[in-house]
């Protein structure tokens, strides 16, 4: 969990539009160099890449409440773009699951596995007892290939259809699963994968 995400939105607004001060300069630098460990910034770049953090954490906050308020299928831009902001920076796979309600509503999304650069583990159990305990109707999975290639592999599909046979035994349908990689997102859904 990151600093920003405990922040309130409202505190969230203030640390975007404050015009920047030496303090603020020095404050951002400390916040990077803590949070990365590395010193090879200048105090200017650390407050633009703290800036560009805030901004982010904002809008994912709003694809979130958007992706609440609504059918999940209505607005499959805000699912792509959420998954973009997401996980498509990071360095290493990720297995995300969208836990959605019987009006295809977010219920609430989780980073379940965490893996390399090239290989995440994913436990078919540990997402079917994460989706009873959330009383899911439904699941959107997603995972990021850092290289930068998007296409399923034959690992992705054979897990796809394991996890929904899985899920399927307890009544909870996988609607999509997604692969992130740097600006393109690819559904199997939309593929004809599931």
């Amino acid at each position: 969990m990151s600093k920003l995400s405990v922040l309130s939105r409202a505190k969230l607004i203030c640390e975007l539009l404050a015009p920047p001060h030496p303090a603020a300069v020095s404050d951002a630098s400390a916040a990077y160099l803590s949070s990365n460990g590395s010193a090879t910034l200048a105090p200017c770049d650390a407050l633009v890449k703290h800036k560009l953090a805030v901004a982010r954490e904002i809008l994912l906050r709003d694809l979130v409440a958007q992706m609440q308020s609504g059918p999940v299928l209505s607005s499959p831009d805000a699912v792509r773009a959420w998954l973009k902001l997401r996980c498509a920076g990071l360095e290493h796979e990720v297995f995300l699951v969208l836990y959605l309600d019987v009006q295809n509503h977010l219920i609430q999304d989780e980073e379940i596995f965490r893996g390399t650069l090239t290989h995440t583990s994913v436990y078919p159990r540990e997402v079917v007892k994460s989706a009873l305990a959330r009383n899911a109707a439904s699941v959107i999975l997603a995972h990021n290939h850092p290289s930068g290639h998007p296409e399923p592999s034959a690992a992705d599909r054979a897990l796809t259809t394991q996890l929904a046979s899985s899920l399927a035994m307890v009544d909870v349908r996988v609607i999509d699963h997604f692969i992130v990689a740097g600006d393109s997102t690819v559904s199997f859904a939309e593929q004809g994968l599931l």
